[in-house]
């Protein structure tokens, strides 16, 4: 749980930085890759919750 945390933190303080950059420079290079950062954030957190969908599943049945 805590390296989830850590990991999703980090991705997300990056794409952060990487919209800074974008605004600061106008290269779209840097706009790609926060959206590619943001996006995979966002695939992260949705197979975390996943697994614990399945997870109390198990337990259930």
């Amino acid at each position: 749980m805590l390296i989830f945390r850590l990991v999703s933190a980090l991705l997300i303080v990056s794409g952060l930085i990487c919209f800074a950059l974008y605004i600061a420079t106008r290269q779209p290079i840097w706009r790609r890759r926060g959206i590619l950062l943001i996006k995979w954030t966002v695939i992260a957190g949705i197979g975390f919750f996943a697994v614990l969908f399945l997870e109390r599943l198990v337990l259930l049945v």
